[in-house]
């Protein structure tokens, strides 16, 4: 598939901005991981998804690093008071919405990847693992940038994005590795 269509695709899915990069251009910094264990989100070891269940940084690094591509993805919502947990919220859900349904059209139409989120998975609420269940979607679960320690503002400079894009706007940023 064309990486042009790719972007395209994006668009139409409502992303501010999409960039395809190398993988191997993506800056992964494991000092990112202690923000996972301060479990902020309430999904540490709680989310097959989530740290320290979905694996080491190394591991999850050379996940990226086994495919050449990642298709970068942002988003823009207007968020007026950034403590606004619930808006925020909201605006993370929407972002991983239109990454799913990219990543549904990207798969059908060949491209086979996976996706990298905004925040932890949210397929099931709560995820299976804490009833000792197998994980129900197993082929769409998708960890977020930070359970891979990816440094999101030096990936978003990699691709001519805004990271801080001014008062009364937030940023979210997630890919699809592929390749």
């Amino acid at each position: 598939m064309d990486t042009n269509e790719m972007i395209q695709y994006a668009v139409e899915e409502g992303f501010a901005a999409a960039e395809v990069i190398d993988t191997d251009t993506i800056v992964f910094d494991p000092s990112f991981r202690p923000f996972c264990e301060e479990n902020l989100c309430g999904q540490y070891d709680a989310n097959y998804t989530c740290p320290p269940i979905c694996g080491t940084p190394e591991e999850m690094k050379q996940r990226i690093l086994a495919h050449r591509h990642a298709l970068v993805l942002q988003t823009i919502w207007e968020i007026s008071d950034y403590t606004d947990k619930e808006a925020i919220k909201k605006a993370k859900g929407g972002h991983n919405r239109a990454a799913l349904r990219l990543m549904k059209r990207l798969r059908e139409n060949g491209e086979d990847g996976f996706l990298v989120g905004a925040s932890g998975c949210s397929l099931c609420t709560p995820c299976a693992i804490t009833k000792g269940e197998p994980c129900r979607f197993p082929e769409n679960k998708y960890s977020c940038m930070s359970a891979y320690c990816i440094f999101v503002r030096k990936l978003a400079e990699e691709c001519r994005m805004e990271y801080n894009c001014g008062e009364g706007l937030l940023a979210f940023f997630g890919m699809y590795v592929f390749r």
